[in-house]
């Protein structure tokens, strides 16, 4: 099996498992969320990962430090989101500072890559 190097990137894997965490909690919330917060929880998470991919296939380091952008916006429309989601206690307070956690150290992971991409590029 071919390895794509967005696979290789450590803050794609835990944006990979992150999103997995997400959809797993996101089963609890009730019901008449399915189009709203969860939807936008779980797509704001997959977003992450979705935009650190779509930059590995661009050409220049310019466009692959905009997505790498991108995906660090997103990661903070998840925090919003997962404040959302305790405001309403559709989360524990315990999920909730796991959640952020771990979201912490996959935006240092993000600004890292993003400085390497613009350090190259300047």
């Amino acid at each position: 099996m071919h390895i794509y190097s967005f696979e290789k990137l450590e803050v794609w894997q835990l944006a990979r498992q992150f999103r997995k965490e997400i959809y797993i909690i996101t089963k609890s919330f009730p019901s008449d969320e399915k189009f709203g917060l969860t939807s936008q929880l779980r797509r704001a998470a997959s977003s992450i990962g979705d935009n650190l991919a779509e930059g590995t296939g661009k050409l220049t380091l310019k466009d692959k430090a905009r997505y790498t952008t991108i995906a660090f916006g997103s990661a903070m429309e998840t925090v919003n989101h997962l404040i959302g989601s305790l405001d309403l206690e559709y989360l524990t307070e315990q999920d909730y500072t796991l959640l952020r956690m771990k979201l912490e150290v996959i935006t240092r992971l993000l600004n890292k890559l993003h400085a390497s991409q613009i350090k190259v590029v300047i």
